[in-house]
C-alpha cells in the first residue's frame, strides 16, 4: 500500500525505509535552510550527496550534522563551489562534475534568491532570473549527460510563481517597473517551466524533470524582507484565506519544506510527478489563470505548466546565456 504523505510531513517520515545506498545526488544551496536538511536526508539514507554552494566555508560549518548523519546512515557527503550569479563559475562548476564522470540519479536545484533589491549578476541578468532560473539553466544542462537513466531533476520552486508569468520580451526589468515579488514571481514560475521543457526533452531516455512548492519556511530566504515585511504579507495571506473560507496560514519547520522535494526526487513514482508541480508531497491541480487564489491555496497557475511557454523560454533562455542545449 502506498503510503499517503501531506503538508505536515517531514524528510524523514517520507523516506522512512528507503534506502539510498548506491545513489548519487546533487543538491544546490547547502549553506543554509532547506538545502542543507534536503542534503541530509538523502545523505542519512545511504546516498553519496553532493553539495553546491557559493560560500564554502559557510557551507562547511552548516552542514557538520549532514556529515554525521552520513556516517551514520552509510552515506557520504562532498562540496562543490557554485555561484548562480556568475555563469563563469557555474560553467566551471558543470566541468568539474563532468571531468569525474560521475553519474547523477538526482538533482535538485533548491538554490536561489527572494526578493531581492534591483541589481544584476555578473553577466549582466535582473538578479533573481539570473540566479534562481538562468544559473541552474546552464548548470542542469550542462550535466545532463551524467544523469543516467531513472534519474530526476526537481526544481524548487513556490506559490510564488502566482505573483508573475514570465516577460520574455523584458526578462531583465528594462522597461518594466522594478517590483522585488513580481521579479520573484518570473523566476520561480521560470523554475516550473524549466522543469516542464526538461521532462519533454529527456523522458524517452528515463529521466524525468519535476518542479515543487516546499511550502511556507522561515529561512534565510527572507532575508531581504524589510522589518514587519513578513507579518504584513501573513496577515494579507490570512485576510484572503478568511475571504476563501481556508484556515490560517502555518509556517513549515524545515524538515516539513524539504520534505516534498524530497519525495519527488526519490519517493513519487517518476511517471506520477514527472512534467508535474507539486506541493505537500502530492501533484498539484492546475488552476486556470483567470481564476482567484491566494497563497494558501493549493495548485499551480495554467501558464506555469504550458508546454509551449515551457518551450517559448527554453528558447529564450538560450538566446540570454549564449547556449544551445540538445
Amino acid at each position: 500500500m502506498t503510503q499517503i504523505f501531506g503538508a505536515g510531513s517531514t524528510t524523514e517520515e517520507v523516506l522512512s525505509g528507503v534506502s539510498l545506498k548506491g545513489k548519487r545526488m546533487l543538491v544546490t544551496g547547502v549553506s543554509a535552510g532547506l538545502g542543507v536538511e534536503t542534503a541530509r536526508a538523502l545523505a542519512a539514507h545511504g546516498a553519496h550527496v553532493v553539495g553546491a554552494a557559493r560560500n564554502l566555508e559557510k557551507a562547511e560549518h552548516a552542514t557538520t550534522q549532514v556529515r554525521a548523519d552520513a556516517a551514520r546512515g552509510g552515506g557520504r557527503f562532498e562540496l562543490v563551489a557554485l555561484d548562480l550569479a556568475d555563469l563563469g563559475s557555474v560553467r566551471t562548476c558543470a566541468d568539474k562534475l563532468n571531468a569525474a564522470g560521475l553519474p547523477f540519479d538526482l538533482v535538485i536545484a533548491n538554490a536561489g534568491v527572494m526578493a531581492t533589491p534591483f541589481g544584476h549578476t555578473k553577466d549582466g541578468f535582473e538578479t533573481q532570473f539570473g540566479t534562481n532560473h538562468l544559473g541552474h539553466f546552464v548548470l542542469v544542462n550542462r550535466i545532463a549527460g551524467l544523469m543516467r537513466p531513472g534519474a530526476r531533476l526537481v526544481n524548487v520552486s513556490s506559490a510564488g510563481h502566482r505573483f508573475a508569468d514570465v516577460d520574455l520580451k523584458d526578462p531583465n526589468f528594462e522597461q518594466t517597473p522594478y517590483d522585488p515579488f513580481i521579479a520573484y514571481g518570473r523566476s520561480k514560475t521560470a523554475n516550473i517551466l524549466f522543469a516542464v521543457a526538461f521532462d519533454a526533452r529527456h523522458r524517452a531516455r528515463g529521466v524525468r524533470a519535476a518542479a515543487v512548492h516546499p511550502g511556507g519556511i522561515l529561512t534565510e530566504l527572507t532575508r531581504y524582507m524589510p522589518a514587519g515585511g513578513i507579518e504584513a504579507m501573513v496577515a494579507r495571506i490570512n485576510e484572503q484565506a478568511a475571504a476563501a473560507g481556508q484556515p490560517p496560514f502555518q509556517f513549515k519547520t524545515i524538515p516539513q519544506g524539504a520534505a516534498t522535494a524530497v519525495w519527488a526526487g526519490a519517493v513519487a513514482e517518476a511517471g506520477v510527478v514527472g512534467g508535474h508541480y507539486c506541493e505537500d508531497c502530492h501533484v498539484s491541480p492546475v488552476v486556470p489563470d483567470d481564476q482567484a487564489v491566494s497563497l494558501v491555496s493549493a495548485g499551480v497557475r495554467a501558464y506555469a505548466v504550458d508546454p509551449a511557454h515551457a518551450e517559448a523560454l527554453w528558447a529564450k533562455s538560450e538566446d540570454m546565456v549564449g547556449e544551445k542545449f540538445s
